[in-house]
């Protein structure tokens, strides 16, 4: 039986002088409620610190354009940094631009958050290629076929590009066919797919 299944009364406290952890519980084992607890407690501290003159909660599906033009800009200092060869200062600030991106507050589309990380992450991933660091930028092309699978073919090119240079070439070969189920009339990634299955047959 879960603690989700037991009605247990405990001593709720609500403190009206915080504002970072207005509900607590004391003398409590149930893990499932504390759960809950720490969730309502990190809303209402996002809520607290909304820019608004009354303190209410925002609208439905706000996107705070401060924090869009700082990721746009991180994006676009870390394409600069690539361009110019610096690729460890291009995969720093592509990495500042994730953060800030998973950052939002929870109220924010959760879709928008996701087509800007996959962005980022398939982007870092590039600037790790470029330092041969393929382990890494086989990760970071993952999480962003992770955050999105269709229209991302640069992802899954980028993550199969990394296991063939690994030398993990059974793995390559399934990562870009599953690839080419979204994506199937990318060239690119069935020109990786011949690459992978000429190295597989010498």
């Amino acid at each position: 039986m879960s603690d989700l299944d037991v009605f247990t009364l405990l001593p709720l406290q609500v403190d009206p002088s915080s504002a970072t952890n207005p509900v607590t519980v004391t003398g409590a084992q149930n893990n499932a409620l504390i759960t809950e607890l720490d969730a309502l407690n990190k809303l209402h501290a996002q809520l607290i610190l909304v820019e608004t003159p009354t303190k209410t909660p925002p609208p439905p599906v706000p996107v705070n354009p401060k924090r869009s033009a700082a990721i746009g800009k991180l994006r676009e200092a870390g394409n600069n940094e690539f361009r110019k060869g610096n690729y460890p200062a291009a995969v720093s600030y592509y990495g500042l631009a994730i953060q800030m991106a998973l950052g939002r507050p929870l109220w924010e589309p959760s879709g928008l958050v996701r087509e800007e990380v996959s962005g980022l992450l398939s982007n870092r991933a590039q600037a790790n290629m470029a330092q041969q660091n393929w382990a890494e930028g086989a990760v970071d092309a993952e999480a962003s076929v992770e955050m999105k699978k269709v229209a991302n073919a640069k992802g899954w090119w980028r993550r199969g590009k990394c296991l063939m240079e690994m030398g993990r070439l059974e793995e390559a070969e399934v990562w870009v066919k599953q690839g080419l189920e979204f994506e199937a009339t990318e060239q690119d990634l069935v020109s990786l797919k011949d690459e992978i299955e000429a190295k597989k047959n010498r």
